[in-house]
């Protein structure tokens, strides 16, 4: 019995101290000295995200000294630097797949090379192994002002791209992000029909809307307008196909279908169409259809108004003036200051 006991206090002191030793391992965590940062960008439907800790000068020489040249660099400070992109993108003429890269960077008295490596849980540039590079490709150094804490920017968005850019001490290292929008755009829409937009008519129209605004495949726009009007066939979808055909060349065919489209078609379907188009920056289409509307629909001063907006829009001020005023005089009284109002600045340009 005195056996037993002393050889079971005997495993609980070992296991004392096993886990103390563990937990006397552990360290306290502490602010870093280069701190951590994350910057995003979202371009059309993809986001850029940077992920990196950010070194300070600290009255130092920075490139060639703190930074040796023609030595690969984690483009940061501790743990790797890192980009991601949830989508493709294009740099330098070459296509990067969606994903998590590891970023560094070679310095150099001219151009530098920007490295993006498959490896991006490594620790800095220490274990960079060149065989998992996805793309190598060089950027041009740009004097810049100074720039204390290391810092990385999303520069001249478009539509479509980006610039990104590393600051520090007195370099800006910029390169250029490509998205392709509408191929994202277009395959995200086709995504998103086969959820409940697809039971509509409305997202299989704004899907044919989109590639006509874009001229983007419109043999697959057609489809799309076709799949719109076999579930509900209305003014919308049917000028929208008129309009398709119209691009196509097939003008026989799409004028007939106007004039189906407008066969006892509703004002505020018809307005509502003139206004889908005029977003879209169609505004000759637009146009068209505010004046159809002003045919069927003389006695409102709703389709005036609206004629009178897309007019603005094309920059015909003196047609906008003219439509404005027909609308303010058979509009009613809460609708005459706005009127005024949109009349008054169209005087002073």
């Amino acid at each position: 019995m005195i056996y037993r006991f002393s050889y079971l206090r005997w495993i609980a002191i070992s296991l004392f101290f096993i886990s103390f030793s563990a937990v006397a391992q552990q360290n306290l965590v502490m602010p870093d000295i280069s701190q951590h940062a994350t910057v995003s960008q979202r371009v059309g439907l993809t986001d850029i995200k940077i992920d990196y800790h950010r070194p300070g000068v600290k009255d130092r020489q920075i490139w060639g000294m703190l930074v040796p040249n023609n030595e690969v660099w984690r483009a940061g400070a501790n743990e790797n630097t890192t980009i991601s992109f949830s989508t493709s993108v294009m740099i330098a003429g070459k296509e990067v797949p969606a994903g998590t890269y590891g970023l560094h960077m070679i310095p150099a008295e001219g151009n530098w090379t920007i490295i993006l490596n498959k490896d991006y849980r490594a620790w800095g540039s220490f274990f960079y192994d060149e065989k998992k590079d996805q793309l190598r490709f060089t950027a041009k150094p740009e004097a810049a002002e100074h720039q204390e804490w290391l810092l990385y920017t999303f520069d001249d968005v478009t539509d479509n791209s980006t610039t990104v850019a590393l600051r520090w001490e007195k370099l800006r290292i910029p390169f250029k992000i490509d998205v392709d929008v509408h191929k994202q755009v277009l395959a995200d829409i086709e995504q998103q029909l086969t959820s409940l937009p697809g039971f509509g008519w409305q997202g299989w129209n704004q899907a044919a809307n989109y590639c006509y605004a874009n001229n983007l495949d419109l043999d697959k726009a057609v489809a799309f307008a076709d799949r719109s009007i076999q579930i509900n066939k209305n003014v919308a979808n049917t000028f929208t196909k008129a309009l398709i055909l119209k691009d196509q060349g097939k003008n026989d065919e799409a004028a007939k279908l106007k004039e189906e489209a407008f066969a006892d078609a509703a004002e505020n379907d018809v307005n509502a169409l003139g206004y889908q188009l005029l977003f879209a920056g169609k505004v000759d289409d637009a146009l068209e259809v505010f004046k159809m509307n002003t045919e069927m629909y003389p006695d409102s001063w709703n389709v005036w108004d609206s004629l009178g907006e897309g007019y603005m829009n094309k920059g015909d001020k003196e047609s906008a003036i003219q439509n404005y005023k027909k609308a303010l005089g058979m509009s009613p009284e809460n609708q005459h200051k706005r009127i005024e109002g949109v009349l008054a600045q169209l005087a002073m340009k």
